[in-house]
């Protein structure tokens, strides 16, 4: 009979070993406490930047911003880093850190049930192992799960089918027709490279997003020596910290702002596509910010290509070797690509989390996912989230949010070490306070009344996904936790 594997302790427990994970283990190393493990489901750290290996899959905020403060990198090839750049930045940080001894691969959670009599975490995985913690941090983020849309026929597909997430690199897509369902910020990055191997491309696009210039460009050499002065490259970060902050301010409701990016993204879509046709496919009809804001230089061009076709039809359903559109139309397809994104107002729910007197996670979450500050919800004392509910980003490095979440929680936890407390549970009242204004708040930004439907939005039309402010004043809220929100237990 195989050997049991013991059960493993810790002072805090780390769902996640993406840049959440990371930065909480580093943070938490830097505040003397190196009793931690990061639980992750797969075999190497990384997260989203693991998971996503589809050609030109690459960052649409700058490296030098999508990066940690406390680990700067001189050296970024160009201005917006690509996929391996970013899981080489990853795994050098998680090396000199040393966080490996720390980390527990293949260790993908099943449940986890708070344990009253014992204050604290039980973590069970899939494999049968079985971990407990004092604090238990959700640093999942909510890009991990790919949704693909529930097609008639799906199932039936008799060639190669698959997300971008779970790219197949073995299937050749030379000489094939290729059916690409989606437009969204994946498959703008993968259908230039898709476009060149295939005899034909069919793209579905279901809305037209918008697409800004992208101005990316290679550092020289003479950049990166002047980037390993600490002062100049602090200074490039903090005016790319700006450039970016400001652009919430349109989003928010400054109309003049909106219409201008509204009007060079025009311009970017007449420049490249002199098809007026084509033109008006590509157009969209609701205001810019209410679906996230592309970059790209070279998906307009691939449309415009003679083996390419775009179609704005919606899909009816899948046959054994075709896409058929609602108005009869049969597009031959050898292979099926989804750029259809992620399930991400559905992603915290899906996890069997069980807290105080037996209420779970998808309970709390049955009418919308909330939480206050986006880190903490009732019921469930010393459970977190890092890139919680209303943390997301549509203009910003959602890196800065995660290092704010985890300096408020480093402040909470240095409280609760000199009161001698054991658990912390934010008070509902608190919470809900937090949430009834900040809903109000984001009520009238473009995000709820830019005319669009996105996955910023959940089924009840209630935004749980995007901060409705600038980053800095996030970062100012989240310097230092008030006790007094919290039930504390000695």
């Amino acid at each position: 009979m195989p050997q049991a594997v013991p059960d493993e302790t810790a002072d805090v427990l780390i769902a996640g070993a993406g840049f959440a994970g990371l930065c909480a283990a580093i943070k938490l190393q830097g505040s003397g406490n190196t009793s931690f493990i990061l639980l992750e489901k797969s075999n190497d750290i990384g997260g989203t930047w693991r998971d996503n290996v589809y050609p030109g899959c690459a960052c649409d905020i700058p490296s030098h911003l999508y990066s940690f403060s406390f680990e700067p990198n001189a050296s970024w090839s160009r201005m917006y880093p690509t996929q391996p750049e970013l899981l080489q930045y990853l795994r050098g940080v998680a090396a000199k850190y040393r966080l490996h001894p720390h980390t527990r691969f293949g260790a993908e959670i099943q449940q986890a049930v708070w344990e009253q009599g014992q204050q604290r975490w039980r973590v069970e995985t899939a494999d049968g192992r079985r971990f407990f913690g004092r604090v238990l941090l959700s640093a999942m983020g909510p890009l991990h799960i790919p949704a693909i849309p529930d097609l008639p026929g799906r199932d039936g597909f008799r060639g190669p089918a698959f997300h971008s997430a779970r790219w197949d690199h073995a299937v050749d897509l030379a000489g094939k027709n290729v059916a690409v369902i989606g437009t969204g910020a994946s498959a703008v990055q993968f259908i230039p490279h898709v476009a060149k191997q295939a005899a034909k491309l069919t793209v579905f696009q279901r809305t037209p997003p918008w697409i800004m210039p992208k101005r990316d460009f290679a550092f020289s050499d003479l950049q990166k020596d002047g980037f390993r002065n600490h002062w100049r490259r602090r200074l490039f970060r903090t005016r790319l910290f700006w450039l970016h902050d400001i652009r919430a301010l349109a989003f928010l409701g400054n109309r003049k702002a909106i219409a201008a990016a509204e009007a060079m993204a025009r311009t970017h879509l007449e420049r490249q596509i002199a098809d007026p046709a084509l033109r008006q496919k590509l157009a969209p009809d609701y205001r810019l910010g209410c679906k996230r804001v592309l970059i790209s230089n070279d998906f307009y061009p691939a449309l415009a290509e003679n083996n390419t076709e775009l179609v704005s039809t919606p899909i009816a359903s899948i046959a054994p070797n075709a896409v058929v559109a609602q108005n009869g139309a049969i597009t031959p397809a050898d292979i099926l690509i989804y750029g259809t994104g992620f399930r991400t107002t559905d992603s915290f729910s899906a996890l069997r989390i069980i807290g105080r007197n037996g209420h779970t996670l998808e309970q709390s979450f049955a009418h919308g996912m909330h939480a206050y500050r986006g880190v903490a919800v009732p019921d469930f004392p010393n459970f977190f989230f890092l890139l919680g509910p209303n943390t997301g980003l549509g203009h910003n490095s959602v890196v800065l949010m995660i290092e704010a979440q985890m300096n408020y929680l480093l402040s909470l936890f240095r409280q609760m070490a000199r009161k001698n407390l054991a658990t912390a549970e934010v008070k509902p009242e608190i919470e809900a306070a937090w949430n009834t204004s900040l809903q109000t708040r984001i009520e009238k930004a473009v995000w709820n009344t830019g005319g669009c439907r996105s996955w910023y939005l959940d089924v009840n039309g209630r935004n749980t996904t995007i901060w409705p402010g600038l980053v800095a004043e996030y970062q100012l809220k989240m310097r230092r936790a008030n006790l007094a929100d919290y039930i504390t237990r000695p």
